[in-house]
């Protein structure tokens, strides 16, 4: 069962910066997808950023392009997100999630896994 717990969020003023961490635990086999998502309440769940381990290759959302960027530790099974010059409109509940895929999956429905959620309060 694989587990995985949200660090990192917070509160901070508009251009301000945080960096999530997502460690990963509980399995054998490593997962090759792995994304950010997040939701406000009452909204759909959307993709952020989203990382496919066998090559690397990354996806993100129009509206966080060049200003975040989603990366992993292999070696202490960690998932980052760096969020930079974030914006009142980047405020919602973050959530890390992770698919065993043999192909990189945007969709949240195609992810089984998933964290607790970590807020992210972005204020102007």
């Amino acid at each position: 069962q694989v587990q995985l717990v949200e660090s990192g969020g917070g509160s901070v003023q508009a251009g301000g910066s945080l960096r999530l961490s997502c460690a990963a635990s509980g399995y054998t086999g490593r997962p090759y997808c792995m994304g950010w998502f997040r939701q406000a309440p009452g909204k759909e769940r959307e993709g952020v950023a989203t990382i496919y381990t066998p090559d690397g290759s990354t996806y993100y959302a129009d509206s966080v392009k060049g200003r975040f960027t989603i990366s992993q530790d292999n070696a202490k099974n960690t998932l980052y997100l760096q969020m930079n010059s974030l914006k009142p409109e980047d405020t919602r509940m973050y959530y890390c999630a992770a698919a065993f895929c043999l192909r990189p999956y945007r969709d949240p429905n195609e992810y089984r896994y998933w964290g607790q959620g970590t807020q992210v309060t972005v204020s102007s």
